[in-house]
């Protein structure tokens, strides 16, 4: 066997490899990448993590905020839907909180 069939056995194998992977990352690249929000429990508000950032499902009813306009739609971390009555949030993984929800973290989106 010649150096010159080498290469082209070394370039076909590296070719048909490449192609794999540019398939793998297609078809991975259609894949859902966020949990639905209907799919995702509400979050309790006994929940640890819930109780530390005082996490209320109502913002109307929440002390301590600064602004009466906050609220879990309007934060950062709030990845919902604009309308959604629940999204996921960032810091609440695997739960759904409430759009009109609030917590101590809220940070004005901007």
């Amino acid at each position: 066997m010649s150096q010159h069939d080498k290469n082209n056995e070394g370039r076909r194998r590296f070719l048909k490899v490449a192609a794999g992977g540019v398939a793998a990352a297609t078809l991975l690249g259609t894949l859902p990448r966020n949990a639905r929000a209907q799919d995702l429990p509400p979050l309790s508000p006994t929940d640890p993590t819930a109780s530390a950032l005082k996490y209320t499902e109502d913002a109307s009813k929440a002390a301590g905020k600064k602004d009466p306009k906050d609220a879990c739609f309007n934060c950062n971390f709030y990845q919902g839907k604009a309308g959604a009555p629940r999204g996921p949030c960032q810091l609440f993984p695997g739960h759904s909180v409430a759009a009109k929800g609030w917590c101590v973290s809220h940070a004005v989106m901007i």
